[in-house]
């Protein structure tokens, strides 16, 4: 099974400006990003950005680069243009890996690559892990999925879903109920090249805004998403400057 990687790489951002070139173990991010994409089986891996310092920075240690437009409002939207550019067919499979984590595993790679590849009711695939603390099961920053039996998504919310009724009935309990399973997503996608021209004709749902989840503009037009969980624990990902040196550390650790 052929699918490529395509690395949505953004300069701004709020809390960490330049992320993808900041330093980590001598290294700018988008590098180690790269290098753990290239681990995969994917047949290639395509850095996008609309930033000439990005570009610059991801050629210099022998990158593939596409340089996208600048008014995109998301990822989905580069990787459409990318897989436009580069003439992938409608069913080919793209993974989209973010800019912002050097540390994932190219087994996570694989397997959602893997899992659309052989759902073929479904048109999108991602992962996903169980939580077991209640501070994440409340969290609104922690995205959790509910899904069916097959692994096909129902829902994606900040919200605290599902809502265990009778043991929630005077609040937030101290401990968690064993008998209910609560799952964080996690944002890793695997898309159909169909999947993503389709998607950037669709208009915003409502759902999507009030959540500000991108993923619910494809179940509010149908498509299928296929969850599972991950087959190996998810490495932190950087979203702010203690994320930064946690990564910086674990790097350290390494031989």
């Amino acid at each position: 099974m052929a699918f490529s990687v395509v690395i949505p790489a953004r300069y701004a951002s709020t809390r960490l400006p330049g992320k993808p070139l900041l330093e980590i173990g001598g290294k700018p991010m988008i590098q180690h990003v790269y290098e753990r994409a290239s681990e995969s089986q994917a047949s290639e891996v395509v850095i996008a950005t609309d930033d000439a310092r990005i570009y610059q920075v991801a050629e210099s240690f022998g990158a593939r680069v596409v340089m996208t437009a600048a008014t995109h409002n998301s990822g989905t939207d580069r990787l459409e243009e990318v897989a436009s550019r580069l003439g992938y067919a409608d069913d080919h499979i793209v993974v989209n890996v973010q800019g912002d984590e050097p540390l994932i595993p190219a087994a996570l790679i694989n397997q959602v690559a893997d899992n659309l590849a052989t759902e073929a009711e479904a048109s999108i695939a991602t992962l996903c892990e169980r939580i077991h603390d209640r501070e994440s099961v409340f969290n609104p920053n922690v995205v959790k999925v509910v899904f069916d039996h097959k692994g096909m998504a129902h829902y994606f919310s900040r919200a605290t879903i599902p809502w265990a009724r009778d043991d929630f009935a005077k609040g937030q309990p101290a401990s968690l109920p064993d008998h209910v399973r609560w799952y964080r997503h996690i944002g890793i996608y695997a898309y159909r090249v169909s999947l993503l021209k389709a998607f950037v004709e669709w208009e915003p749902a409502p759902l999507e805004v009030t959540e500000a989840l991108e993923q619910l503009r494809a179940l509010w037009n149908g498509a299928r998403i296929h969850v599972a969980e991950a087959g190996v624990t998810p490495a932190p990902g950087v979203d702010t400057e203690a994320d930064l040196e946690r990564v910086r550390a674990i790097l350290e650790k390494r031989p």
